[in-house]
């Protein structure tokens, strides 16, 4: 795989995926950018988020399962010291719809543990947990 990240002013960055698509990344004001686009940072928790919902939903869709609604909400802990790498990383899935519990936290354990390459790339500690129409569950071990 490769990539290319082209500088554009200040602390503007446009890279150019593999796939052909184009992202725009900047720092804040305070970092000397200009709020242009996301920070590389959000990027990596959104990429997270993408790698490990694609492996859901492809997961459920072989067990003949299709959720109505399906979401992810992320909260990451960074380190308070250079170079501030996510030190927590908590995932929690929204779904909604005739999922059985086992067959969820089936899907979620097989994204964590051997396809979501992006959750397997960073060093840092990630939780996950989940509600299935409403009903939050506890935290997978």
């Amino acid at each position: 795989m490769k990539t290319t990240i082209t500088w554009q002013e200040q602390m503007a960055f446009t890279s150019t995926t593999p796939s052909g698509h184009s992202i725009q990344m900047d720092a804040a004001p305070e970092a000397g950018g200009t709020n242009s686009g996301p920070r590389p940072t959000e990027l990596l928790l959104n990429a997270v988020a993408g790698c490990t919902g694609i492996d859901i939903i492809l997961i459920l869709t072989k067990m003949r399962l299709n959720p109505t609604n399906f979401s992810i909400e992320m909260e990451a802990d960074r380190a308070d010291e250079n170079p501030k790498r996510f030190t927590n990383v908590h995932i929690h899935y929204v779904l909604e719809g005739e999922l059985p519990e086992e067959k969820v936290v089936r899907a979620i354990k097989l994204s964590r543990d051997t396809y979501c390459s992006v959750s397997n790339s960073i060093n840092a500690k990630i939780t996950m947990s989940y509600s299935i129409n409403g009903e939050v569950s506890t935290q997978i071990n």
